[in-house]
């Protein structure tokens, strides 16, 4: 089970309170100038990193907010929760919760 920090309950919670939302920090094309290529790789790739990833969750038993999260794919590790907007931390930063068993 993970153990969510929400940077705005400010509380660690279990991971049933959260929704995953996808990746995290994705830039929308402009719908006026994209190509279909763009388009294409917009709505359906998405990184698939060995280690810290970026994601978007939701606490949806909770605050009900949105808010980012460093995970580490491999260890299912959360390495940090950031809230949007915010810079994405670097992979060595004490993290905002964890993993148990």
């Amino acid at each position: 089970m993970l153990l969510i920090r929400c940077p705005y309950c400010e509380m660690d919670r279990p991971e049933v309170e959260f929704r995953y939302a996808g990746e995290a920090h994705l830039k929308r094309p402009d719908p006026g100038a994209a190509t279909d290529a763009e388009w294409t790789d917009f709505l359906y790739f998405r990184a698939n990193p060995k280690g810290a990833h970026a994601e978007r969750w939701r606490h949806a038993a909770g605050c009900g907010r949105f808010l980012n999260c460093l995970r580490d794919t491999a260890s299912d590790r959360i390495l940090a929760t950031y809230r949007i907007g915010e810079p994405r931390p670097t992979a060595g930063q004490r993290g905002g919760g964890h993993a148990n068993g």
